[in-house]
């Protein structure tokens, strides 16, 4: 397998509904998961980019949450239809989702 140019990972984190702390599962983050995947296979992106589902990135209260590598870049709350501007804008064309940023002190995005 070649390096990919890029690599997204979607926190499919669950913890109990009551739980304080919420999770990006109990955000729907699986079914956002499988969409990504279905985006990959669709526009044949496998083995350029990688797509790894995950564990906790920390801001639960952002989620669902959306980390891409090498840039570090989180994006919270991302829906089904956010997808296609990740794929689109950062990862064929290099420029983040600013909209999509949560807010600086949950993560930093910019220097």
């Amino acid at each position: 397998m070649a390096k990919p140019e890029r690599h997204v990972f979607v926190c499919v984190q669950s913890r109990p509904p009551a739980h304080p702390k919420g999770s990006c599962a109990g955000k729907g983050s699986m079914d956002l998961f499988r969409a990504f995947q279905n985006a990959f296979e669709a526009r044949k992106l496998w083995g350029r980019f990688a797509l790894t589902n995950c564990g906790c990135l920390g801001p639960c209260e952002t989620g669902p949450n959306v980390l891409v590598y090498p840039d570090g870049v989180l994006y919270a709350n991302v829906g089904e239809n956010d997808i296609e501007a990740i794929i689109a804008e950062h990862l064929l064309a290099g420029q983040p989702v600013r909209r999509l940023y949560p807010p600086a002190e949950v993560w930093p995005n910019d220097p």
